[in-house]
């Protein structure tokens, strides 16, 4: 068994290729009209083709029950890029508590996306702080070897 992709479906194919690239610098890999595959390990299917494949059933979006979820090494230049959208926001930016800084919105079709603050960017906010790998560790929840791992890299 091996895993492929996420697949969402959209109701419009063009406007959801259009916000995945140029609201997250996602490009297109394959585009076969109905089914796109976007860099990032998923793929785009069109609603009606989706319906199909499922054989009619009812398809539900804008439930909150999934999410999309990136990282990003520059979180705040990021925020600065959301502005040029009209992105309808799940909530604002938060800090969760092992340190990650996130936001979560909307694409088109109301599936979440989370960009969340790259790891090894938290590990080095805190030790740039003037925290210790200790006190770093004990903070995010994780073990040492975890931080540690962090900083080699």
């Amino acid at each position: 068994m091996k895993y492929v992709c996420t697949l969402i479906s959209v109701t419009n194919m063009e406007a959801s290729k259009q916000f995945y690239r140029d609201v997250l610098g996602l490009e297109v890999v394959s585009d076969l009209g109905a089914n796109v595959t976007l860099t990032g390990g998923f793929a785009l299917q069109t609603m009606d083709t989706w319906r199909y494949f499922i054989a009619n059933k009812d398809v539900s979006l804008n439930n909150n029950a999934t999410e999309l979820v990136f990282e990003e090494k520059n979180i705040e230049k990021f925020l600065e890029h959301l502005k040029n959208f009209d992105i309808k926001y799940v909530h604002d930016m938060v800090e969760h508590s092992w340190g990650q800084r996130v936001i979560r919105f909307y694409d088109p079709d109301y599936h979440v996306i989370e960009v969340g603050e790259d790891m090894e960017m938290v590990v080095q906010r805190f030790i740039n702080s003037g925290m210790t790998e200790e006190q770093v560790a004990q903070r995010m929840h994780v073990s040492l070897q975890y931080i540690k791992g962090y900083l080699k890299s």
